[in-house]
């Protein structure tokens, strides 16, 4: 394959050689394990990544910045969304980039954080140059984890603020931290048979190319989760006894009745690559990496959840071409990865009954 040029062979993409990373969880029989992709969103070159967690509640936010302007899309497919600023990301209109995206817990009042993510963007007078100012342009999206805890605790304006100053170019924690420190996951059936979610992150490099895609995305979801290109439930509705999973979907199709939940969900996470593409392309390769969440939550994008992803190019891979449709194929790889490494890396709350995969796995 041409090294600057990656538009026409998908041959390779079923094959690709995932870096194995530590993070590891017994199969049913303990006779395998779970080998996952490693790496960070922030091994895009043009990516920081930021968080700022509520130990109280607990809840938090997890910060992108670009500091150096990307071009971003948007794709929402649950019925229970919270964002901000996504309607600025449709190609048809004006502005063409972003210097952050953030993703936060705390339901609608976790959009807050954004002012902080601003201010912080201010003072660096990174934004939309107006006159002899910027406007910094946030888009942002929240989960519901209000019922994790203290209602009264979510993230707020210094929360967003203080995201920003911890932000690296390098990889940071995974599972009960930022936007994912008060998810959870297998909430069908009520919250009294969920566990824990959390924070994820995963990257690709293509072989013989400057390409990286990554991904991050904080799992807070309704239904169960898997592990990628398996029906091996990583978290999620567990049995009477809490001694194993209920499998959501076996018993829905059983005729099992639900809880009618008041929507305390919502999966949200983005995409990063080094390959520039405008905003029509992003979204749809957005969308694309919604596939991810398909392969490794179900169900998925109810009405119970605000599913949504961003969609990021900072544009650093000057001389490489890439196609859309390949671009969003590893896109959803890369972010059933990253799915699966926010639960296998979340941590149990044990005084609120979530235990996490950790605890299924060591038994």
């Amino acid at each position: 394959m041409d090294r600057r040029t990656f538009t026409k062979s998908f041959a390779g993409l079923g094959a690709m050689p995932f870096v194995v990373n530590a993070a590891s969880a017994a199969t049913e029989g303990g006779a395998n394990m779970l080998k996952l992709m490693g790496g960070s969103i922030t091994d895009v070159p043009g990516i920081k990544l930021g968080h700022h967690t509520l130990t109280k509640r607990p809840t938090g936010c997890t910060v992108l910045l670009c500091e150096d302007g990307a071009s971003a899309g948007v794709d929402v497919r649950g019925s229970a969304p919270g964002t901000r600023e996504t309607d600025l990301l449709d190609p048809i209109n004006y502005v063409q980039q972003v210097q952050a995206i953030l993703l936060s817990g705390g339901s609608a009042y976790g959009l807050a954080a954004a002012t902080g993510v601003m201010r912080y963007l201010e003072e660096n007078n990174l934004g939309f140059k107006i006159g002899k100012g910027v406007v910094p342009i946030v888009p942002a999206a929240i989960l519901m984890d209000l019922g994790v805890g203290d209602f009264s605790v979510r993230p707020d304006e210094e929360a967003g603020y203080l995201a920003c100053k911890a932000a690296k170019a390098e990889a940071s924690g995974e599972g009960n931290i930022g936007a994912g420190a008060g998810a959870t996951v297998g909430k069908m059936f009520g919250m009294d048979y969920a566990m824990k979610g959390g924070l994820g992150t995963a990257s690709y490099k293509v072989p013989g190319t400057e390409i990286v895609v990554g991904a991050i995305v904080a799992v807070n979801a309704v239904g169960d989760v898997y592990a990628p290109n398996s029906r091996q439930i990583l978290a999620g509705a567990r049995t009477e006894d809490g001694k194993g999973f209920r499998d959501t979907m076996s018993a829905i199709m059983q005729g099992h009745g639900v809880v009618k939940s008041g929507g305390a969900n919502t999966t949200i996470g983005a995409i990063a690559t080094n390959v520039s593409f405008d905003k029509a392309q992003l979204k749809k390769i957005a969308g694309m990496a919604h596939d991810g969440f398909a392969r490794t939550i179900n169900p998925i994008h109810t009405m119970w959840d605000g599913d949504t992803i961003f969609a990021l190019s900072t544009g650093k891979a000057k001389n490489v071409e890439a196609d859309v449709t390949a671009i969003g194929a590893i896109a959803a790889t890369v972010m059933a990865e990253a799915v699966a490494r926010a639960v296998v890396n979340a941590d149990s709350l044990k005084d609120l009954n979530l235990p996490a995969h950790k605890d299924y796995a060591s038994q």
